[in-house]
């Protein structure tokens, strides 16, 4: 069997003249897009062939962009960029808590857009060959083992899992994985906001520090005993978290 040669993007909006362009630009890019004006026609698109990516629009008509997300982020791990004309901050934070890996405020340049399309992808891609992104570990520092412990569960740098004490593997966002994974390289750490949010993202981003609080919320109840009073990942008043190994936690 050939291998696949383009990764498959499925572009979300009722504005069937953006749909057009940006299908048209990513083309050339050797990207194999379709596109899909509502949610249902989303589902339509995703029951004929998988995608690599859903790029998303928040405003629609009927369901709305944060519904889809919500959905398909329960059932997928596909990785989803929110298209949003909303500058607020409380909706750019909502998307990522929602599971979106990302998101480009509309009106968006589409060399933008095609940078962080490659940028999201190449996190969900990572794997054998170096770190998250991609990125090959620093020599400077010994190899990460295979398996990481985060309280009740390991987290699986080769398969990108959370593995229970059965050896039942939960699947990760690739958000979720990198934040992990930048815990696992610097335990007993303190590490702010805007720091996560770089070594997560691999590239400078807006520090929204809100959008971290919510995904360790939602991490700590796939790894903590106790999620409302978490040993693994603590917060540190006013400078930020840090991963507690489980050996560390025992003696705590």
């Amino acid at each position: 069997m050939q291998p696949r040669a383009k990764s498959r993007i499925i572009i979300v909006d009722d504005e069937t003249d953006l749909c057009s362009t940006v299908a048209e630009y990513l083309g050339a890019y050797h990207y194999d897009v379709r596109t899909a004006s509502s949610g249902a026609s989303l589902d339509t698109c995703l029951a004929a062939e998988p995608a690599d990516l859903v790029l998303l629009d928040v405003n629609m008509a009927g369901e709305d962009g944060f519904s889809i997300a919500q959905r398909l982020r329960a059932v997928s791990n596909v990785p989803i960029m929110m298209l949003t004309a909303m500058s607020e901050v409380e909706d750019r934070v909502l998307a990522l808590g929602l599971g979106a890996d990302d998101y480009v405020i509309k009106p968006f340049n589409l060399r933008e857009l095609l940078a962080r399309v490659r940028t999201v992808m190449r996190r969900a891609e990572a794997g054998s060959a170096g770190g998250a992104d991609g990125v090959p570990i620093d020599a400077q520092e010994p190899p990460a083992p295979k398996l990481v412990s985060f309280g009740r569960v390991k987290l699986d740098l080769e398969k990108h899992c959370l593995v229970d004490g059965n050896g039942v593997c939960e699947e990760l966002t690739a958000m979720e994985f990198d934040l992990l994974y930048a815990f696992a390289r610097h335990p007993n750490r303190v590490l702010s906001r805007d720091r996560l949010l770089y070594l997560a993202h691999s590239r400078d981003v807006e520090p929204l520090g809100r959008s971290i609080d919510i995904r360790v919320t939602r991490l700590r109840k796939k790894i903590e005993r106790e999620p409302a009073r978490p040993q693994v990942i603590r917060t540190v008043r006013g400078e930020g978290y840090i991963f507690v190994p489980p050996k560390e936690t025992e003696r705590a």
